[in-house]
């Protein structure tokens, strides 16, 4: 097992001190270093620098405490990590796209300020040392190799062995030292027609291929394209995060880059990027150096007339990911300053989606509680837009539609479909209706973001529907800065398919009746100042306007927050399943107090407080729902969800344990459990 990628399918905000401890152990006693653990922590707002290495320590098996990898996988299945789902992982030679324009400087402007001259004073054996130094610590093992044979096709020589893979640094810097002059006293004889190569990654002793090496911590980027003054000049303007560069005694210069990867995958992948960065900014770049095992020049030895030696040390950037930081922030693609004064005309304005709500390219958000039909009235909006049709009373604008379904059963979810469509009159199948079943997928944001790009590329969505919107992210919702980034990824998708985004979230905790529209949304305020247009529902009392609704129906009022357009009057519907219907009747009607919410307005007891949060909601609507959700096949279908129904269910979602479930439903009055199954009090 990869324990690492398990790692991404645990938040560590979601777990306890000790399970935090167990994860810790389970990592040391599997091999990993505390950095994996260090790194992973850091995701929690409760993190501290040093804990983990204080902790680390501390950590001792014994006969009666002993916790292995077995304990993060447990967790990571928990967590939604699916084992028989096959994971693709990238081979050496695979490439990963990158989105967006990552040149940072034009070779052909480089500023070349003095030539890289052969060293007159040289001393092979101070230059190998100087390179085992920067590479190496004293008891890794260091392959070289210096038999060659030279290749009469490509005209070149090449390494005719797999070299020497015995000798420590300490040994080879304790052999420079009782001959200092002597390079060949060091490392044998070699060819001075064709010099001789060396290894960047330490191995185990055991041979020279790739899972001998025993840290993935440096790569090889070799270019012969350009002048070797400008490969090196390119280098330094990238900011490579170099630890030593060569001169090969060739064309080339020969850059040994800092990666410090944790797995193979992680190697592959960073080392994919800088490949590309490199080859973006005019570095073509021998793919075939991608390997951590691959050779490099050796320094302090002769080629040909040339010698191999050093150029620089410890240049550019510290670290890849300060270099990968410095990277993305230097590629500046934003919009160019512009003179208002200049413009002989106002730009047009983007058309309306929704007349008077919601202009094409910008974003929509649906605050509620449960039970409001959020997800039925995005189903209604989208039929609405793709038949160009009414809703809630305001004229649609008719396009293509990308429904992104999170959280409900695919099944399922084409089947609320037809009965929103019949409840709507439709006598036709929806077309210009597009759906992305997501539900188990456990994604997040950034990374789904470039997925959707590419695969919504060219299709000209008019509208992309994310429904629910927790379920890509990861962030804390109560953090402001962690959900600016969090739309930022929104728009970033608007701005890359020109189109709309509309999503649903849910209300915070307790009574809402006595806060303005705006503040009811749970987490920060980002989610009511971002979006273009925010209509939020509360449910009404339809009593105090003497109306009587059908047994099961509710009453909601819609107030409209929005930035484009004048703001509209209160809208009151009534949602009889599945469809919602406007009513004109209910003016008279008062939001609902806490004590007499749709969740227990027929029951007369009040919950505790900590079962009105989102999680009892949304168990409620999942039993009341079941009919729909229930994914076993007709014939075996249930009238009512089990426990383990209702765990499996949610099992991305942290905190639906069974003994939650039970002690929730206990505590309350909205529902029983009778014989294993979850059964709704009238």
């Amino acid at each position: 097992m990869d324990l690492i990628k398990l790692l991404e399918y645990i938040s560590p905000a979601s777990l306890n001190y000790s399970e935090w401890l167990n994860v810790g152990m389970a990592l040391k006693h599997e091999g990993y270093s505390c950095n994996v653990w260090d790194t992973w922590s850091r995701a929690d707002s409760r993190y501290k620098d040093g804990d983990c290495e204080k902790k680390w320590e501390t950590f001792k098996e014994s006969t009666s405490k002993i916790v292995t990898g077995g304990t993060i996988y447990d967790m990571a299945v928990k967590s939604g990590y699916d084992p028989t789902k096959e994971v693709r992982l990238f081979d050496w030679d695979d490439e990963i796209e990158y989105d967006g324009d990552v040149v940072v400087k034009d070779s052909a402007w480089l500023d070349v300020s003095s030539l890289i001259e052969q060293p007159k004073d040289f001393n092979g054996v101070d230059e190998l040392r100087r390179f085992i130094q920067a590479l190496y610590k004293p008891d890794e093992i260091v392959g070289f190799c210096i038999d060659a044979d030279f290749d009469d096709e490509r005209k070149k020589w090449k390494p005719a062995s797999k070299g020497a893979y015995g000798m420590t640094a300490r040994q080879i810097l304790e052999a420079i030292k009782k001959h200092p002059n002597s390079i060949e006293d060091v490392v044998g004889d070699y060819n001075k027609a064709a010099g001789a190569w060396i290894r960047f990654n330490p191995l185990d002793g055991n041979g020279v291929r790739n899972e001998n090496v025993t840290d993935l911590r440096f790569a090889l980027v070799e270019s012969d394209n350009l002048e070797i003054e400008k490969q090196k000049a390119l280098m330094e303007e990238l900011k490579l995060p170099i630890a030593i560069m060569t001169h090969s005694g060739g064309k080339s210069v020969h850059a040994i880059v800092r990666i410090d990867a944790v797995t193979e995958q992680d190697y592959r992948e960073k080392v994919d990027y800088l490949y590309k960065i490199c080859e973006k900014n005019g570095l073509s770049i021998d793919t075939q150096n991608k390997n951590p095992s691959r050779l490099s020049r050796m320094p302090g030895v002769i080629r040909g007339e040339k010698k191999q030696f050093i150029i620089a040390e410890k240049i550019g950037m510290n670290t890849f990911d300060e270099w990968r930081e410095y990277i993305e922030d230097s590629t500046d693609t934003f919009p160019d300053i512009v003179s208002y004064s200049d413009l002989d005309e106002l730009p047009p304005l983007a058309p309306a989606l929704i007349d008077g709500i919601l202009r094409k390219g910008h974003k929509m958000l649906i605050s509620g509680a449960s039970k409001a039909g959020k997800s039925f009235l995005l189903i209604e909006l989208a039929i609405s837009i793709a038949n160009g049709e009414k809703w809630l009373g305001f004229q649609c604008k008719k396009g293509k539609v990308l429904y992104i379904n999170l959280e409900v059963d695919k099944d399922s979810f084409f089947h609320r479909i037809a009965d929103v469509e019949q409840g709507m009159g439709m006598k036709k199948k929806t077309k210009q209706l597009d759906v992305w079943n997501l539900r188990g997928e456990n994604t997040s944001i950034d990374k789904l973001a470039p997925k959707l790009i590419r695969r919504a590329s060219g299709k000209e969505y008019d509208a992309i529907i994310f429904d629910p919107l927790y379920k890509i992210n990861e962030g804390d919702e109560n953090n402001a800065s962690e959900m600016a980034r969090f739309f930022n990824y929104l728009d970033h998708i608007c701005s890359k398919l020109q189109t709309s985004i509309i999503c649903c979230h849910h209300h915070s905790k307790g009574a809402q009746g006595g806060k303005f529209s705006m503040d009811r949304a749970s987490g920060s305020g980002v989610f009511a100042r971002d979006p273009d247009a925010l209509l939020d529902m509360i449910q009404i009392d339809p009593r105090d306007a003497e109306v009587n609704l059908e047994t099961g129906n509710t009453a909601w009022r819609i107030s409209a927050t929005l930035r484009e357009f004048q703001t509209p009057e209160d809208i009151d519907i009534e949602f009889a399943y599945p469809i919602h219907r406007i009513r004109t009747d209910l003016k008279e009607a008062k939001p609902m107090s806490g004590s007499d919410s749709a969740t227990n307005s027929k029951r007369g007891n009040r919950v505790k407080a900590d079962q009105k949060n989102e999680r009892y909601e949304r168990l409620m609507s999942f039993v009341e729902n079941w009919k729909e959700i229930d994914p076993k096949p007709d014939g075996q279908k249930t009238m009512h969800p089990t426990i383990g129904d209702a765990v499996e269910y949610f099992k991305t979602d942290k905190g639906y344990s069974d003994r939650s479930i039970r002690r929730w439903i206990g505590e309350g009055t909205d529902a029983t459990i009778q014989n294993g199954f979850i059964i709704l009090n009238e």
